[in-house]
């Protein structure tokens, strides 16, 4: 039996208080259903030194099932806004759908009041641990891993929004969303947020939630959903990938930058190379130029001028093609609420106040080579690139 995930959330709408012997009944057809002892036992008694992870739904531990199988095990915060609902759309969402860029859910714990998630375990931890953290678990990631990741993370995406059924929107890509494996090949994860998409709905009006410094402006302060907000946040998370900063917590230049500020600022003074990574010291200018522009392109403040995912992946993936740089527009910036002001911050990147949490510079060390161009994206993947000459 496949359990049909769009009745399941009707039947969860409005209230949280699905019985849980009915939960783990639907469950059991799809995935794993583990006892909680056991799930104790894997992870020595959930001990701190095993914690790989952790946000505002709750807890992940390494752990070790008896037949020896590493998972990370994803406890649920008691406090955790994620509830029923939440906790069966992440089930029936990644047990029902495979893709090499997408996490392997084995199974679930529903028992008492605990809510648990089991994973396959991957050895790099997250993309935003890796690059983004500490520099005591910084990676130094080259060129060919930080390109492979944009690309398996889009790939990703494009499975997501066109080829599932129901289509789906995750609604929370951000750097600590993707994982890497033992071979830094990203796989996106937490389905938390996901919202599924019958064919006939374009969009679908919803609680905002997500993750600031990623969100699209129009579902943040409208709360209509489409999947160019996923296209949106894949843009920032290319600019971090390339960057080596933190799209939420890094400032820029002497007006306090945000990332997307200050990558679009690069790009009219003609220095957009500035923005790659200082510790990036080997790079082909042309394809790290590219990835850039592209990562602009998903950005920009109109969503329908978005492209979707799957011409990402061709605008990511064929060097021989030239983007359109005329029809780029200026990308949207959100940035939450103004403690001090009391207000929410929205605008095109030209026309809005410059704020940040943070004080860092982040120092360039290449010139910019701008070249090539890309059109609107809402039509074909025609009208967004042009073929090169031969």
């Amino acid at each position: 039996m496949r359990c049909n995930c769009f009745g399941l959330l009707d039947k969860c709408k409005g209230s949280d208080r699905l019985g849980l012997r009915e939960a783990e009944e639907i469950c059991t057809d799809n995935v794993r259903v583990f006892s909680y002892n056991s799930l104790r036992s894997a992870t020595d008694g959930f001990h701190p030194t095993n914690r790989i992870g952790g946000g505002g739904y709750g807890v992940v531990f390494k752990g070790v099932l008896r037949d020896g199988t590493q998972v990370a095990v994803k406890s649920l915060s008691a406090e955790s806004k994620q509830g029923t609902r939440e906790f069966l759309t992440e089930i029936n969402l990644i047990s029902n759908i495979h893709h090499p860029n997408l996490v392997n859910l084995i199974g679930c714990c529903i028992e008492g009041n605990n809510r648990i998630l089991v994973y396959e375990y991957l050895e790099n931890n997250s993309l935003a641990s890796a690059l983004l953290g500490s520099r005591s678990k910084y990676v130094a990631l080259d060129w060919s891993k930080r390109a492979a990741i944009c690309v398996g993370t889009a790939s990703g995406l494009a499975y997501l929004h066109e080829e599932v059924e129901p289509q789906v929107v995750h609604r929370d890509i951000k750097a600590s969303n993707i994982l890497l494996d033992g071979n830094f090949s990203p796989k996106i994860g937490d389905f938390g947020l996901a919202k599924l998409f019958p064919d006939n709905v374009t969009h679908v009006s919803t609680r905002v939630a997500g993750t600031v410094g990623y969100l699209a402006p129009e579902y943040a302060l409208l709360g209509q959903l489409t999947k160019k907000a996923d296209v949106y946040s894949f843009g920032i998370l290319v600019l971090e990938v390339i960057s080596g900063s933190s799209s939420s917590r890094a400032a820029f230049g002497e007006e306090y930058m945000i990332l997307i500020e200050w990558v679009w600022k690069l790009r009219k003074e003609g220095r957009l190379l500035e923005c790659v990574d200082p510790n990036l010291t080997k790079f082909p200018g042309d394809e790290v130029t590219r990835f850039i522009k592209v990562a602009l392109f998903c950005t920009q403040a109109t969503a329908q001028k978005r492209p979707n995912m799957k011409q990402v992946v061709e605008m990511l993936c064929r060097k021989e093609l030239n983007l359109n740089e005329d029809a780029l527009t200026e990308p949207g910036v959100y940035r939450g609420v103004n403690k001090g002001r009391n207000h929410r911050g929205i605008g095109l990147v030209g026309g809005s106040s410059q704020e940040s949490s943070s004080t860092q510079r982040h120092k360039g060390k290449s010139s910019a080579n701008p070249q090539g161009s890309t059109s609107t994206s809402n039509i074909s993947f025609q009208s967004i690139t042009e073929m090169a000459p031969r």
